[in-house]
């Protein structure tokens, strides 16, 4: 993947059925047809849309029928919205033997559908634009991605393209889920998917009040003898200040400010600089993370010496915690959230 430093449950149902809603406490399959069929007609009413990305403008004519994404997690938000995209991107890091993530597996199952068309791009990870043309979609949807111009333009040649708002790589979860939404004419699905995971966090955070107020610093060790520090435009960052933490001082000190970019990288000699209550990093085995802590400039940190240091461990959890959305949140925080609150009860 884009070297996971640079891209990188909960109980909550990241299923949200619009016909509940409409067919109030009534059970019968008429009802069931009518809401389904509103619920459809509804959809189709919110077309023509127009949705602006700092790329350009996708221009949305009707509700689309053939869905592919590009990115690290706008599947996501398309499978918790009751859509199998026809297309998305193969995930060899943190997916199973076919390349599919493990919540978005059970999703496509849930719904009864096939494994879509997976795609790999090119060798350098950019998007392959004779995989979008074999797979004719009706809209791309990447609104967390690394698009350039470039792709962004010759992508629009095929469908319309849902990138950024912003910064790539930058856009929240719940943002994320709200301009899928618009793309299929889903808004209120959307919303109430982003309410149900709000609150689903705040619930986790007043269960563990541990946790507020707590600073934390998030990281990974993806080169030698550097730790890449994550800054709090990062949706993972973002993630663990809605449970109540606070990014840590030391980390805007320490931030050279030199580029736009959602890290910065910190040399292992300048490791006692990184202060915080907490530090969380991220490692694909534990085998990394072993040989991370026996580095004595890491064994060094007052958060590694005081157990005040919270390691997600495994691919999948990396890839669940580095793209949060309302499918990987539910499968990983309420696991997660134990081991960091250990770690914040060992604050003195």
């Amino acid at each position: 993947m884009h070297a996971i430093a640079k891209r990188a449950a909960l109980g909550v149902s990241s299923v949200l059925v619009a016909a509940l809603a409409l067919t109030g406490c009534g059970s019968s399959s008429d009802a069931t047809t009518d809401a389904a069929s509103t619920s459809s007609s509804a959809a189709d009413d919110a077309f023509p849309v127009t949705i602006t990305s700092a790329l350009g403008d996708a221009v949305i004519e009707s509700k689309p029928e053939r869905v592919a994404t590009w990115g690290w997690s706008a599947q996501d938000a398309v499978l918790a919205l009751g859509v199998v995209p026809v297309a998305m991107p193969a995930n060899t890091y943190g997916g199973n033997e076919d390349g599919v993530l493990p919540w978005d597996a059970d999703k496509i199952t849930e719904l009864g559908g096939e494994t879509p068309t997976l795609l790999t791009g090119t060798e350098n990870g950019e998007p392959d634009v004779e995989e979008f043309v074999a797979v004719k979609p009706d809209v791309i949807l990447a609104p967390y991605s690394g698009l350039t111009q470039e792709q962004f333009d010759s992508l629009s040649q095929i469908a319309p393209v849902v990138a950024y708002p912003d910064q790539m790589w930058a856009t929240t979860w719940q943002d994320q889920t709200t301009l899928v939404g618009q793309a299929l004419g889903l808004e209120d699905e959307a919303a109430a998917l982003v309410q149900q995971t709000d609150d689903a966090v705040a619930k986790l955070a007043a269960d563990n009040p541990v946790l507020a107020g707590k600073t934390f610093v998030y990281a990974a060790n993806n080169q030698p003898e550097v730790l890449n520090i994550f800054r709090d435009t990062d949706p993972r960052v973002q993630l663990l200040a809605q449970l109540g933490m606070t990014v840590a001082p030391s980390v805007d000190e320490l931030d050279p400010k030199e580029d736009d970019s959602y890290f910065f990288p910190v040399s292992f000699e300048n490791l006692q600089k990184v202060e915080s209550d907490v530090l969380v990093a991220y490692f694909g085995s534990q085998d990394e993370a072993d040989a991370f802590v026996a580095d004595p400039l890491v064994a060094a940190m007052p958060q590694v010496k005081e157990e005040r240091f919270a390691p997600i461990v495994g691919e999948s959890f990396v890839m669940a915690s580095s793209a949060p959305t309302v499918l990987s949140i539910p499968w990983m925080l309420d696991q997660y959230v134990p081991q960091l609150a250990a770690a914040a009860e060992r604050v003195k």
